[in-house]
């Protein structure tokens, strides 16, 4: 029934990281590293039988293995990283580092957020609340005075004798601000 010829075997190759390390170490004698072309050249001379999707499977292993820290590409060549080097920094601004748990149990409590109603639009008001109003008055400033304007002063009987004698005697009250300078009148003789 089956045919041994239309049924298809499939192909054992090595994985394809192991290929691409063997074919970046082959190029070692270039300090430069090698291109996809040269890896892909060296697999293909080496591998007898290669999958149809063998340019799709090779840039997805490089792709991976750039992104894992297994090779390093440098100016469009691909060369194992260097052991001395710093490990490469992704890019924007690094996570805070997490703290560690205290204690043995595997079971962290995680506290539920808070949920407070949402804030009205404006200043709040002000909390009427006894016990504030006496720690306000009992607890003076820095320098003693209490705070603001300080309330007119009543008048005494003699004051208000001085000012019922300052004013015009013709009813009108003065204006705010200083008076008007009135101008002499120069008497300049007719001849």
């Amino acid at each position: 029934m089956f045919d041994m010829a239309t049924e298809q075997h499939p192909i054992s190759l090595p994985p394809y990281p192991q290929m691409i390390m063997a074919a970046i170490e082959a190029s070692n004698n270039n300090a430069n590293g090698c291109n996809k072309t040269a890896i892909a050249k060296h697999i293909e001379s080496t591998q007898s039988i290669l999958p149809p999707s063998h340019s799709t499977l090779l840039n997805y292993h490089l792709n991976q293995m750039k992104q894992s820290g297994q090779i390093v590409m440098v100016k469009n060549n691909y060369m194992k990283p260097d052991p001395h080097a710093p490990p490469k920094r992704g890019r924007g601004r690094p996570l805070k580092p997490k703290p560690k748990p205290q204690g043995d149990s595997s079971h962290v409590a995680i506290p539920a957020p808070s949920v407070s109603p949402p804030r009205t639009r404006g200043r709040p008001p002000k909390v009427n609340d006894s016990s504030s109003e006496a720690k306000s008055k009992v607890s003076p400033n820095v320098s003693g005075r209490p705070r603001g304007r300080p309330p007119k002063k009543a008048k005494t009987e003699s004051e208000k004798v001085k000012e019922a004698t300052s004013q015009p005697s013709n009813g009108e009250r003065r204006g705010r601000g200083s008076p008007l300078k009135v101008k002499p009148v120069v008497m300049v003789p007719v001849a």
